[in-house]
């Protein structure tokens, strides 16, 4: 197994839009989305991320507790083998390991906010980057920068980032991944919030990528902002929203 990374720097490119751009076709099928029971807890804690008056700390600590609950769930959607160990009583447990590789990848900035969790999750995971930001005069996502392991066509990858609302930076990212040989199966988005239309949008084009996600939105408003909402993760989990 390598473990070696390269830097892979790109000129900008101009990359996919969502389904719902003009002159886009609507989905022709669903993505397979895997939502996390709601429960209470669970409730509890996006009222406590969602305040627009939560503190900082306050804000990263229990979205760190959900962000670990979608890690988990996440892990449990890739592949196992059969694997036994000898328990301290010498006796033979039939169990179960990872069959392929993992590589994690945030979309930079906002997606690094969740490579922590699943660094605790699975010690010694591997960890891409990729940068997508949007053109300011076409508001087009542009491809800037990626950095994967030589073999991640080979690996099973989880997509992190935190917000999926309209998917124009969720396709761009799953289209560089594609591009380097990486199969729709094996990749997971893995996302804090989502909406209808941003499910739409992977799903029209990406249908055998799955998503994880905490909680599904009503929808987007009239500026793309998801309603109700969080706000903008990476500002308020990096500091940078005041």
């Amino acid at each position: 197994m390598t473990t070696a990374t390269h830097p892979r720097t790109t000129t900008a490119t101009t990359l996919p839009q969502p389904a719902d751009a003009p002159g886009a076709s609507r989905p022709r099928t669903g993505p397979e989305v895997h939502l996390l029971p709601q429960t209470n807890q669970l409730r509890a804690l996006h009222t406590a991320v969602r305040d627009r008056d939560a503190r900082r700390e306050d804000f990263v600590f229990y979205t760190g507790r959900i962000i670990r609950m979608l890690t988990e769930a996440a892990l449990d959607l890739l592949p196992f083998e059969p694997y036994d160990v000898t328990t301290p009583v010498g006796r033979t447990y039939r169990g179960l390991r990872f069959a392929d590789d993992l590589v994690g990848v945030p979309i930079v900035r906002a997606g690094e906010s969740m490579e922590a969790e699943l660094r605790a999750v699975v010690p010694g995971v591997r960890i891409g980057k990729i940068l997508i930001q949007r053109d300011r005069t076409t508001k087009q996502p542009r491809l800037y920068y990626t950095a994967f392991p030589e073999d991640i066509a080979t690996r099973q990858v989880l997509l992190l980032d935190p917000m999926l609302a309209t998917g124009g930076t969720a396709l761009a990212a799953i289209e560089v991944l594609r591009d380097l040989g990486v199969p729709e199966r094996n990749i997971v988005f893995v996302t804090f919030i989502t909406c209808p239309e941003g499910l739409a949008a992977v799903g029209d084009r990406f249908p055998g990528v799955r998503i994880v996600t905490s909680a599904i939105e009503e929808g987007l408003n009239e500026n793309a902002f998801m309603m109700p909402g969080i706000g903008d993760f990476g500002d308020r989990y990096f500091g940078t929203d005041r």
